[in-house]
């Protein structure tokens, strides 16, 4: 259950500040559908702006990284943050752009090594060897 009211569309639109980011949410993504973060976010209307502008600026942008690898990315964070929510939304939106079952199943692979490894040399306490040391080159 949420811990903040999720506004509805009659809500949203009642709030100009609110309807204007649901409106480019809507432009943006070419669908009517806002989902549940954004409406539980519409509860402050800045911090729900900000975090739209944020969320275009790095995952909507032109860039070196292509959007699938992006959302994929968002996947391994969020799982490593444990965020269920991130986890199934940005499933669907990397599937939405492409991702195989094949990607899905070497992206969790990859995720369930890395966790593993980083417990173990957390656990360990291993230095970090020079020639990984970046800073230093």
């Amino acid at each position: 259950m949420a811990t903040v009211k999720l506004l509805d569309d009659a809500e949203a639109e009642a709030i100009p500040a609110v309807k204007a980011v649901f409106d480019d949410i809507r432009a943006v993504r070419k669908s009517d559908f806002v989902n549940n973060f954004w409406r539980g976010l519409a509860n402050d209307p800045a911090l729900l702006k900000r975090t739209w502008e944020g969320l275009k600026a790095v995952m909507m942008a032109e860039g070196a990284l292509d959007p699938l690898v992006r959302e994929m990315i968002y996947i391994a964070v969020s799982t490593a943050n444990g965020c269920s929510y991130c986890v199934h939304s940005h499933t669907a939106a990397a599937k939405a752009k492409g991702m195989t079952d094949a990607q899905h199943g070497e992206l969790l692979a990859v995720i369930g090594l890395a966790g593993q490894t980083n417990h173990l040399v957390t656990a360990m306490q291993i230095p970090v060897d020079p020639e990984f040391d970046v800073g230093n080159r």
